[in-house]
């Protein structure tokens, strides 16, 4: 298939476009032969016969790794283009020819998905047993950064719905509070539930999440501004380690109240909502706007967000 370049009026082969394109990703042609399971030489001429036809280098080959030239810049963002373009087409003729089959890459924090996918895949897979799901695990705003260059089609996470380039579907609201446990000098101070500020936490170490967790971007920007530095008993890139950590040894930590379930109530931990502070971080669902979403992957937001709120609903009956 080809499609016309406003650069220098020539027709593009996808195929070599992708195939620059994985030049500049990978800094020399060696590598990028290997990448793509072809000959270095092959690849070679193929640059040089583009160079020809554009009249200009598009990568300058004197320093190691290669670098873009002013012109290769140019034909990589027009080759951006021209993919996305092919690569929506593509989606738009596959839905049309297969309304039930396809790939969904999905990005979802560890602990979101232990809640999630339980309750959500037996209903997708029987609706879409031909659609194959490949997932990735990571915090927030890596989720967020993955789904914007392209490297997954669909994030369910905590995030401020703030990008002009992505569009946003509201599963869940969170509220953001202090979960301490019982032997913390805070769970012995004041009772569970209580409105807090984090002036009035004192004497207890806290447990971190990694940085790019919606947690830790929280927690950062209250300590900077109540400027509090508490003692770190441990950072963790697992949620429920943290959790259960801070639970166990009588410490606290930022968390969102969707976390506070049974384990919580029966180790005798308690929640403190915090005072003067309005969550902006909800989960939510989210994709590129510029791409076609196919009703496989709406579905999953619907069923993902039906599967929550009766999840939400029994945990309610259940506490009343």
């Amino acid at each position: 298939m080809y499609f016309l370049l406003i650069l220098g009026g020539n027709f593009v082969n996808l195929k070599r476009a992708q195939y620059m394109k994985t030049i500049a990703e990978c800094g020399s042609i060696t590598a990028a032969a290997k990448k793509l399971f072809i000959s270095q030489p092959s690849l070679s001429q193929m640059l040089r016969q583009l160079e020809k036809e554009i009249g200009t280098p598009v990568f300058d080959r004197s320093i190691s790794p290669l670098r873009l030239t002013y012109a290769g810049e140019k034909y990589l963002n027009a080759v951006d283009r021209i993919l996305a373009i092919n690569s929506e087409l593509e989606s738009q003729l596959r839905e049309i020819r297969e309304e039930h089959s396809g790939r969904l890459r999905l990005g979802i924090s560890v602990t979101r998905a232990l809640q999630v996918m339980p309750l959500v895949l037996p209903a997708f897979t029987a609706k879409y047993p031909d659609v194959t799901l490949e997932l990735t695990e990571s915090g927030s705003a890596t989720l967020e950064e993955l789904l914007q260059n392209g490297s997954i089609d669909l994030a369910l996470a905590a995030l401020e719905s703030t990008s002009t380039s992505l569009a946003y579907e509201l599963i869940e609201k969170e509220a953001i509070g202090i979960l301490a446990g019982r032997h913390s000098n805070t769970a012995r101070r004041f009772v569970s539930g209580t409105q807090l500020s984090l002036e009035q936490i004192q004497g207890d170490s806290f447990v971190y999440l990694a940085k790019g967790h919606s947690s830790r971007i929280i927690q950062d920007k209250l300590f900077r501004r109540y400027g509090y530095t508490p003692p770190v008993l441990l950072e963790t890139d697992s949620l429920e380690v943290g959790r259960r950590v801070a639970i166990e040894v009588g410490a606290c930590m930022i968390l969102s109240n969707i976390y506070v379930d049974d384990y919580v109530h029966q180790r005798q931990a308690e929640f403190f909502p915090l005072k003067d502070f309005e969550n902006n971080r909800h989960f939510y669902a989210c994709y590129r706007k510029d791409e076609f979403i196919p009703r496989y992957v709406r579905d999953f937001i619907q069923i993902t967000t039906q599967a929550l709120g009766r999840q939400r609903e029994q945990d309610l009956n259940y506490k009343i």
